[in-house]
């Protein structure tokens, strides 16, 4: 449940150039009117003078709200962050109008004394857990909430593997690679794979392969309870494993990814006339005449 007031606020910050400091400077002024800020930079402790950097557990442990500032990744990076502390979070964007990060500095002043004062939309996306499994006996878990993605080592070969869905075999492919993508993670690696657009109100999985080689193989969609299991079928062969865009190591033959439902979701809000499809419209140039 959502507290009836935001008392402490994190912002989770990445600055992408020096040219960003000034719209900084005046998200911090606008929110730091309504409670105590605590403000972490995700690339270097770099943060307008009169605000001593935080440590992002501290956020995670003492804001009632975290505001991303930045673009779509820098939401990825704090909804990764901040699922586990059941936060709510906002995404200001700092460039051009984001899926995710919908708030815009020319609105900024209108939404957030918008949200403070309780009127916002409320939205729930659910991440993915992908656990890896070494033939050492190793393991490793990450996390993500766009995709999970399996592709080829060397970019420019195909790999072998096999996917499970509850222990019952989907398919054995020859491909590029695979992306397991959530309804969030639909508009991004895997729309540009030819999968397709989810509601973020559906509770399903994406799977969408990468230039296949038979072209019979086409996208699938699963329930999002479903455990899905990734192995490469043949020796010798190596497959990068990434989360949200992050690649985070190398899958060898006889290791083995099982990709599951995060326990918890992520609250976002959003502008009380928040409409998605709008943003679709926007981003994918829809309901434009040639």
């Amino acid at each position: 449940m959502l507290k009836s007031s935001f008392n402490t606020i994190g912002l989770i910050i990445r600055q992408h150039s020096s040219e960003h400091g000034e719209a900084i400077e005046q998200i911090c002024h606008s929110i730091s009117k309504h409670g105590e800020l605590l403000i972490h930079h995700l690339d270097q402790d770099i943060v307008p003078s009169c605000y001593p950097p935080s440590p992002i557990r501290q956020i995670g442990e003492q804001a009632d709200l975290v505001v991303s500032v930045g673009g779509d990744g820098t939401l990825l990076t704090a909804a990764r962050y901040m699922v586990d502390y059941e936060i709510p979070l906002v995404g200001i964007n700092l460039g051009r109008l984001g899926f995710l990060a919908d708030v815009t500095m020319a609105e900024l002043d209108q939404h957030i004394a918008s949200i403070f004062n309780g009127n916002y939309s409320v939205e729930k996306r659910f991440l993915l857990d992908g656990e890896i499994l070494l033939a050492n006996a190793e393991q490793q878990t990450h996390r993500a909430l766009n995709d999970i993605i399996l592709h080829s080592h060397e970019s420019i070969s195909m790999i072998e593997f096999e996917v499970f869905s509850d222990d019952q075999l989907i398919n054995k492919q020859r491909a590029d690679g695979l992306i397991v993508a959530t309804p969030t993670g639909s508009t991004a690696y895997a729309l540009s794979g030819g999968g397709p657009i989810l509601h973020p109100g559906l509770d399903t999985l994406a799977l969408v392969p990468i230039c296949p080689h038979t072209l019979s193989n086409r996208p699938i969609v699963l329930p999002s309870e479903q455990c899905i299991e990734i192995r490469l079928s043949k020796p010798g062969m190596e497959g990068r494993l990434s989360f949200d865009g992050q690649t985070r190591g190398i899958l060898n033959f006889e290791d083995k990814i099982k990709i599951t439902r995060h326990q918890r979701e992520i609250t976002l809000l959003h502008p009380a006339d928040y409409d998605y499809f709008h943003i679709l419209r926007a981003k994918l140039n829809w309901s434009n005449q040639p």
